[in-house]
């Protein structure tokens, strides 16, 4: 797999939001879900708000294969089931970016149903200017 450049790391995780949408089998596109991100050292995490019943979360389990963007920028990845070990981390980066969003808005990432459907984005082939 490929790594993510140190451009690439600050233009995502800096973003407030990226859109993503995965790559369904037998082709077609679905339409892309808006959603925070965060960095963790050299890696970008995403979160389903319904947990792994979310509509787009179960898309993306279908292939791992999505594309995310922000900003005039976008990256074909491959979404991996995070490892249970970075929950906290991943909980205290949310905080950390989000805080201004305190309350109902940032809880709905924080519950243990969005933990159970948190992803790492895993860079895969060219980055495209959109």
């Amino acid at each position: 797999m490929m790594q993510w450049t140190r451009d690439q790391l600050e233009h995502f995780g800096r973003a407030e939001e990226v859109q993503i949408e995965s790559f369904p089998r037998g082709g077609g596109r679905p339409k892309p879900v808006t959603t925070w991100v965060v960095r963790i050292g050299d890696d970008l995490y995403v979160r389903s708000v319904r947990g792994r019943n979310g509509h787009w979360f179960r898309g993306v389990q279908e292939t791992h294969d999505g594309r995310i963007r922000a900003g005039g920028i976008q990256q074909d990845v491959t979404f991996v089931d995070a490892d249970h070990a970075v929950e906290k981390d991943v909980d205290d980066a949310y905080r950390a970016k989000y805080r201004r969003y305190s309350g109902a808005i940032l809880d709905s990432v924080l519950t243990t149903e969005a933990r159970l459907a948190t992803l790492r984005v895993v860079p895969r082939n060219q980055q495209r200017d959109c």
